[in-house]
C-alpha cells in the first residue's frame, strides 16, 4: 500500500471546517470486509450525489478493548491499515474518535446532538442495520431514524451482507478462519488479501546465515493468525511489490520461546529494508510450524517452501478492485 492521502482526524472536535456537512459512515469497521464495504459504498454514493465530503466515524481503541481489557482482541486491521483501506475506497477522511470510559458515558441523545450535529455538522448518516450507540447501547437504529426526521438529516440503514449460502459476513467469522490459517477463504470474505503493516526491524540474522535473509515484523500480541508458513507479497513504502514466503510464529527449531514474529524472505531481493514501514499480504497457507532436527533439514524444507510459494503466487489474480489496490 502506497502512502495514504486520506485525512486521519483524532476526534470529532478536530474536524476541519471544509469537511463539515458531509455524509458519515459510522462503525468500528474492523477488517473493512465485504459487509462493511456494503455500508461504505452506500455512504460514498450518497456523498457523490450530494457533492459533499465522504467521512468515516470510527473508534480507537475498539470499544471491546475499553470494556474488556482482560480479553485481548485479535484485530483484523490496525488503525493505520484500516485508514489505507478507506483511502483506497475513496473516502476523504476518517475520524478516529478516542473511545474511553468518558466517551462511553455519552447518551444516545448527546451523541446525535453534540457529536453528529454540533461537531460534525453531518447531512446524512449511513450505518449497519444493527447499529446501537450511546451509553448502554440505548440508541437503536429506529431512534437514529427518528432523530434524522426530527433534526433534518438523512439516515440510511444497510442490511446484513451475506455470501453465497454461507451466512452473514462478520469480523468474528473472519478471525476464526485466520486462526485456522485459511487465508484463502478469509480473502473471499474480506474482498482483499489479509494484510498487515509494520516497521521492518533487526533480528538475529540467522536467516541470512542460512541463505534466506528475512524482513522481520513484530505484530500485535493479540494477532490470532495461525502460526505457520505462508505465500505472501510485500509492498514497500515506494509502492513496489515483491513476492516472498513468510513464517509467522515462534521458530521452533531455533527459538521456540521467543515472541511470535513475522519473518518474510523476499524473492530475488537484496536491498535493505530496516526501518521501513511495509505491508505484507497473505495469499496462501503452505504448512504448519515444524521443529526440525538441525539446520540442514530446515534449509531443505525452506527451499521447498520457496518453490511452492513461487508457484502459488505466479497464478494469482485480484479478487476485486480493492484487492488490486492493496496487494497487486
Amino acid at each position: 500500500m502506497t502512502a495514504s492521502r486520506i485525512k486521519r482526524i483524532p476526534s470529532t472536535t478536530a474536524l476541519p471546517a471544509e469537511l463539515r456537512g458531509g455524509v458519515v459512515a459510522i462503525g468500528n469497521f474492523d477488517g473493512v470486509h465485504r459487509g462493511h464495504q456494503a455500508v461504505l459504498e452506500r455512504a460514498l454514493e450518497e456523498a457523490r450525489r450530494k457533492n459533499v465530503p465522504a467521512l468515516v466515524l470510527t473508534f480507537e481503541p475498539h470499544p471491546r478493548e475499553t470494556f474488556r481489557p482482560d480479553l485481548p482482541l485479535f484485530r483484523l486491521t490496525t488503525a493505520a491499515v484500516r485508514a489505507r483501506l478507506l483511502d483506497a475506497l475513496g473516502f476523504d477522511a476518517v475520524i478516529e474518535q478516542r473511545f474511553d470510559q468518558d466517551f462511553s458515558t455519552c447518551s444516545s441523545s448527546e451523541f446525535v446532538e453534540r457529536v453528529l450535529l454540533s461537531e460534525l455538522g453531518i447531512s446524512h448518516v449511513v450505518t449497519g442495520y444493527d447499529f446501537h450507540f450511546g451509553s448502554g447501547r440505548q440508541g437503536s437504529p429506529e431512534f437514529l431514524v427518528e432523530q434524522g426526521r426530527a433534526r433534518h438529516f438523512g439516515v440510511t440503514l444497510v442490511d446484513a451482507f451475506c455470501d453465497e449460502g454461507a451466512g452473514v459476513i462478520s469480523s468474528s467469522r473472519i478471525r476464526g478462519l485466520l486462526s485456522e490459517g485459511d487465508v484463502a477463504q478469509s480473502a473471499g470474505l474480506l474482498g482483499y488479501r489479509y494484510t498487515v503493516m509494520a516497521e521492518i526491524t533487526h533480528g538475529k540474522k540467522l536467516g541470512r546465515q542460512l541463505g534466506f535473509p528475512t524482513a522481520n515484523m513484530s505484530l500485535p500480541a493479540s494477532t490470532g493468525l495461525l502460526h505457520g508458513i505462508y505465500a505472501v507479497r510485500l509492498r514497500r513504502q515506494d509502492g513496489s511489490l515483491h513476492d516472498g514466503v513468510a513464517s509467522f510464529g515462534r521458530r521452533p527449531t531455533v527459538d521456540s520461546d521467543g515472541a511470535p514474529l513475522l519473518e518474510t524472505f523476499v524473492f530475488d531481493f537484496s536491498d535493505g529494508l530496516y526501518g521501513e514501514c511495509c505491508s505484507v499480504s497473505f495469499f496462501g497457507y503452505l504448512r504448519g510450524e515444524v521443529k526440525f532436527d538441525g539446520l540442514d533439514p530446515l534449509i531443505v524444507q525452506m527451499k521447498k517452501d520457496e518453490e511452492e510459494a513461487r508457484a502459488l503466487l505466479s497464478g494469482v489474480r485480484p479478487l476485486s478492485e480493492l484487492d488490486f489496490k492493496i496487494a497487486f
